[in-house]
């Protein structure tokens, strides 16, 4: 044991007198943070001392395929001199950088710094173009990815925060309608449909003077408050929501092509909104609500008269009025006993006030 404990010291000592060059390719630099050197490589051969070599630096280096060296320069321009002229194109040449190397959500937060840190960036269209393509990649489908490397799954909710911050950096732009129009969208794919008619609601009010936007954007609110009344069993106001906003396409646009399915549409949803009553009617009866269960079939044949439920409707009304109206009798008798009793048991009560005191001619007592 005591020859182990010697050799071991005897080694630490040779180590000691003895130092070899250790590579330290993570490198700390006050005002620019940690960068990575690759062994056998200097920080001097891609620094420079002006904003403008910099750029240039990192542009040569994107220019040749190089990345991540452009990525790394392009940072030293934004973090050395954030004031200087030059930090907006190097803060768009990061977002280049990641969007080359298929790291879009990188790519999409660099161009978003570009955009709010220097707004008045040259390109400043240019780089919402690529935010918007970026955007709609994801509202395609492409998964989103942990740390930028793992992919994960797709994300609506991501999606349409990323439409709405393009709407916010320039909602007159060319992008700024269609990344309004796409936020439905990315909400429709999660099957929110409120937010979706909310979005398209928004694109419809802003775009107002823009009727291939505004048209678009009602159409599509009909159309979602369409699926969202396909899914409801009982409750058909989305129905009557989306034939409203179908009546308002119509009249405001009635050269539209889409006219025909609008119309197409009403029907449909009438005829949807008659199975709801009946199906309403349906569920009273099944409880002897018979009065509730002829409002009911009575709405679905307002609704439509001519849907499939129409028959069966008015054979179930004929089939109910008697016991209705024997029902109606029936709860009207008892409202009445009970306000009977209710009288008689006012009639009856004691008094509530408090007895008078008894008359009496004794003088009054002496102090």
């Amino acid at each position: 044991m005591r020859w182990r404990i010697t050799g071991g010291l005897l080694l630490l000592a040779l180590l000691a007198a003895f130092p070899l060059d250790c590579p330290a390719p993570v490198i700390f630099r006050p005002g620019e943070g940690w960068t990575y050197e690759p062994v056998g490589s200097s920080g001097s051969s891609w620094q420079r001392k002006r904003a403008k070599d910099q750029l240039a630096v990192a542009q040569e280096a994107y220019d040749r395929g190089n990345y991540r060296l452009a990525t790394k320069a392009a940072n030293r321009v934004v973090n050395v001199w954030p004031l200087s002229d030059h930090a907006g194109p190097a803060q768009y040449l990061v977002g280049r950088c990641f969007e080359a190397r298929h790291m879009d959500e990188r790519a999409f937060k660099a161009y978003q710094i570009a955009l709010t840190k220097y707004p008045k960036v040259i390109n400043y269209d240019e780089i919402l173009g690529r935010q918007y393509a970026i955007a709609t990649r994801f509202l395609g489908g492409q998964r989103f990815k942990l740390f930028g490397y793992l992919p994960l799954f797709p994300s609506m909710e991501k999606t349409a925060k990323m439409m709405q911050e393009i709407v916010a950096n320039g909602p007159y732009y060319t992008t700024g309608p269609k990344a309004q129009l796409d936020t439905g969208t990315a909400r429709e794919k999660e099957k929110k449909y409120p937010l979706a008619v909310k979005a398209y609601e928004k694109a419809a009010d802003r775009y107002f003077d823009r009727p291939p936007i505004a048209s678009e954007a009602i159409f599509r609110a009909a159309k979602a408050w369409e699926k969202q009344a396909l899914k409801a069993e009982y409750d058909q106001s989305k129905a009557g929501a989306s034939i409203d906003l179908m009546r308002d396409f119509i009249e405001l646009y009635p050269k539209d092509p889409r006219v025909t399915n609008a119309l197409d549409t009403i029907r449909e949803l009438r005829g949807e909104q008659a199975r709801g009553a009946y199906e309403t009617g349906r569920f009273y009866e099944r409880y002897r609500r018979w009065q509730a269960a002829l409002v009911y079939y009575n709405e679905s044949l307002s609704r439509d008269q001519n849907s499939p439920y129409a028959e069966e409707a008015r054979r179930r009304i004929e089939l109910l009025k008697p016991l209705a109206e024997a029902q109606v009798k029936r709860i009207a008798d008892y409202e009445l006993r009970v306000r009977q009793r209710a009288a008689a048991r006012a009639t009856n009560a004691p008094s509530l006030q408090p007895p008078a005191a008894p008359a009496t001619n004794a003088p009054p007592a002496k102090p």
